[in-house]
């Protein structure tokens, strides 16, 4: 399953991701809370946008000297780090506490060296959450594979991140 989504403008747009929404200030809130959060600030990427219910979230990784690698490009870890904890966040807020959700595997392939700002936008439609709970409840465990590319402001993939999540139903204390 692709979760990226991303569509660019137009020829001449500066940003590959479609115009979002306002935040709600509550979602505005908790995507500063989670920016300045000590293991995801170390990355080097900030969240830009966050949706209220958590459906989209979208991030930007620009080139700083604390995401630069020996060569002048953006650091592969960084690349990973800054997509790594998002899709698991994003499903313990939407499926809530009877669920227990685990990242299981992840790799990366890079494509292009990033020399500008990359970004990513990370999508989980009610449908896809209401497959996943009904086969969670049916079967007690279920694992899913996600994959998000980074991409610049042209819409050019410059690494393209696989996440392995397994997602259990918890066991009720009767």
């Amino acid at each position: 399953m692709n979760v990226t989504n991303v569509l660019p403008n137009s020829a001449a747009a500066s940003h590959p991701l479609p115009p979002h929404p306002r935040e709600h200030w509550k979602a505005r809130l908790r995507r500063w809370a989670f920016n300045w959060f000590p293991a995801f600030w170390g990355t080097g990427a900030r969240l830009i946008y966050l949706e209220e219910r958590f459906r989209e979230i979208r991030l930007a990784l620009p080139l700083t000297l604390r995401t630069r690698n020996y060569v002048g490009t953006i650091f592969g870890g960084s690349m990973f780090a800054a997509c790594d904890p998002i899709l698991m966040v994003m499903l313990i807020e939407r499926l809530g506490r009877g669920f227990v959700v685990w990242d299981k595997a992840g790799t990366i392939r890079f494509r292009k060296p990033g020399r500008t700002t990359l970004y990513a936008r990370f999508l989980l439609p009610d449908d896809e959450l209401e497959k996943i709970r009904s086969q969670a409840e049916r079967e007690g465990r279920v694992e899913r594979v996600f994959t998000v590319d980074l991409v610049d402001a042209a819409g050019l993939v410059h690494a393209s991140i696989e996440k392995t999540i397994v997602i259990k139903v918890k066991a009720s204390c009767a």
